[in-house]
């Protein structure tokens, strides 16, 4: 029978190493599939746990029961695309982009993006449902307007992940807190700290950078040909928001997300029916495989889609449950690699080795943070990263005499809120496949994502020269209760 043989702290460091460069070299110097680089990672930390004794039901295992923490992610990457194909039938998100190009000027596009999604996500608690619906309708204005839809992408991501971390519906909010032990409202106002200067900037940069968009040379007739299109291919009325209503209220109410994704495209089925008078064959094909302009020719029988620009075509034809087969098929790539990569324990290795040399408040925020990040590249799963970085950390953090709200705040700030920026992430490939944009494209732009890492560095680095602003502390000989509604501390500079 083989041993388990623990792996040494430099070959742990090496594996490490090799993996992040095949990653970026591969994503993003190389541009190979995510998927192909996914596996080759996933080998790499197979054959380096073998070699220490695993075996490949143990990887097998692990990989199921991340792959079961996910699937409700996986099911929502499955109904945003049965939305998108019946918001597109019924004409709600040609509605939408309808309204945007009458109302809203181009140079505020990127801000009014920002904010909209903020609202949104804030109602709904979900940066993926907000960007599915309401921010593929946002893209379709700023494909119509001719503006930088890697920018537009930005703000929406901005905006959605912005909104999701003041809403107390948000499932990473929750999943969060419970992991840390700590108040959910506590939490959200912990997280306020460096959210609002990341909203800041991020509001400042899209209202400077739309404001630059030179007007002057504008194609207003563009524009008004695609509302024109618009109009001549779907019956625009307000009653085309329902569905869009029904995302809203049933968040609102609390209903499972996937009952409430469900009933909303259900109710662009009908509306499909009604509105657009389109047959029921060819509601069910647009929900399963994606709406095209050429099932409008069943309604319209003298539609000429010659005459419709390419521009209106890709706007329009998207959507359904078969355009979600490849982003699932990557998610289950890059459970493949963090699956072994759990297996090996390299991570955790090299974590505890890094631990034995923290001797301060200031060093165990920064290393966690840093520490988030690269599993989150690495597991490409943001609850995985919670539970991790609590089994990491949570000891450290009391005796450094940090409350269990900055460990918290860390989880999100390290370990969740920059995921979308990773091609191989589960909301990296949400949100390139669902907005039409490659990571690589608006990740510059995704500025609110960005800084939450940023400023929860540098409250840090600051902490020691300014009384800890913005980090609470304990006394470490006192043991913190955890009630759910309040946890009892005490203060200290």
């Amino acid at each position: 029978m083989k041993t388990k043989r623990q792996a040494s702290f430099y070959t742990s460091a090496l594996l490490i190493a090799v993996i992040l460069f095949v990653m970026i070299y591969g994503v993003m110097i190389a541009g190979f599939p995510v998927e192909s680089v996914l596996i080759t990672a996933g080998v790499l930390a197979t054959i380096f746990a073998m070699l220490h004794g695993a075996n490949w039901s143990s990887i097998m295992n692990v990989m199921s029961e991340k792959i079961k923490t996910a699937l409700i992610a996986i099911l929502v990457l499955y109904s945003i695309g049965l939305i998108i194909g019946t918001w597109m039938m019924s004409g709600t998100i040609p509605y939408f982009i309808y309204l945007g190009l009458e109302i809203i000027n181009p140079q505020y596009l990127y801000i009014m993006a920002f904010l909209a999604l903020a609202i949104v996500s804030v109602c709904i608690g979900s940066s993926f449902s907000s960007a599915g619906t309401i921010g593929v309708a946002i893209m379709g204005i700023a494909a119509a307007m001719d503006v930088n839809l890697a920018i537009t992408a930005g703000a929406v991501i901005s905006g959605a992940y912005f909104g999701d971390k003041l809403s107390p519906l948000s499932d990473t909010v929750i999943m969060s807190s419970l992991v840390a032990e700590v108040n959910v409202y506590d939490h959200i106002k912990h997280l306020m700290y460096t959210s609002i200067p990341s909203m800041i900037i991020a509001a400042t940069v899209f209202l400077i950078v739309g404001l630059k968009i030179d007007v002057s040379g504008f194609q207003s007739d563009s524009i008004m040909n695609v509302s024109n299109t618009l109009q001549d291919l779907f019956n625009m009325n307000l009653l085309l928001i329902i569905p869009a209503l029904i995302v809203i209220i049933g968040s609102l109410m609390k209903k499972p997300v996937l009952i409430v994704l469900f009933l909303s495209s259900l109710s662009a089925m009908v509306l499909s029916s009604l509105m657009q008078q389109e047959p029921l064959t060819q509601v069910i094909e647009a929900a399963v495989e994606g709406f095209n302009l050429e099932m409008l020719t069943a309604v319209i029988p003298d539609l000429q889609l010659g005459m419709i620009s390419e521009n209106i075509q890709t706007l329009l034809n998207r959507g359904g449950i078969y355009s979600m087969h490849q982003p699932v098929l990557t998610v289950f790539c890059a459970f493949f690699f963090a699956a072994a990569l759990e297996v090996s324990r390299a991570l955790k290795i090299v974590l505890s080795k890094t631990l034995s040399y923290i001797k301060s408040a200031t060093n165990t925020i920064l290393v966690s943070l840093v520490s988030g990040l690269a599993i989150i590249l690495s597991t490409g799963n943001s609850y995985v990263t919670f539970f991790l970085m609590k089994d990491a950390f949570a000891e450290q953090y009391k005796k450094r005499a940090l409350h269990r709200l900055n460990l918290s705040r860390s989880m999100e700030d390290g370990g969740m809120i920059p995921e979308a920026l990773v091609p191989w992430t589960v909301a990296g490939i949400y949100m390139s496949t669902t907005l039409g944009i490659s990571v690589i494209e608006y990740a510059p732009w995704a500025i609110f994502n960005m800084f939450g890492i940023v400023f929860s560095a540098i409250l840090a680095i600051l902490g020691p020269y300014t009384n800890w602003f913005g980090i609470k502390r304990i006394d470490p000989n006192k043991e913190e209760l955890f009630t759910g509604q309040e946890t009892r501390e005490e203060k200290i500079n």
